[in-house]
């Protein structure tokens, strides 16, 4: 799996939303900027290539639908990246961040701590 581009992720975000969709079911939810239809279906087939979407074909029509869950993409690229480029790669020292800027409260705290201690 590969770090996809700016405008890759916006696509997969669409796609994620939706679950799945034709091309021109995508087009309307891009709208700042707005990409025409060409732009999103050459994106989305280098989205297929890259493994990040498959399809179902109708005819000459395809429906896409996301292979890798958001979930998994947060994990490999986003977060990783985030807590490295930012909190020094100490998951710790965003969690203290949030806490610091009153942006979690102690309750929500408490939900995180109760989660991993029912890991273990």
């Amino acid at each position: 799996m590969e770090k996809l581009t700016a405008k890759e992720e916006e696509v997969m975000q669409v796609l994620w939303k939706l679950e799945q969709a034709y091309v021109k079911d995508m087009v309307p939810q891009f709208t700042d900027p707005p990409l025409h239809y060409n732009t999103v279906s050459t994106i989305v087939r280098n989205l297929e290539e890259k493994g990040y979407v498959g399809h179902r074909a109708y005819g000459n029509t395809h429906e896409y639908y996301p292979i890798i869950t958001k979930e998994a993409y947060q994990n490999r690229f986003v977060l990783k990246r985030v807590v490295t480029d930012y909190f020094d790669n100490s998951y710790k020292n965003l969690v203290s961040y949030f806490a610091q800027n009153e942006k979690i409260s102690a309750d929500e705290l408490r939900e995180i701590l109760a989660m991993i201690e029912k890991k273990k």
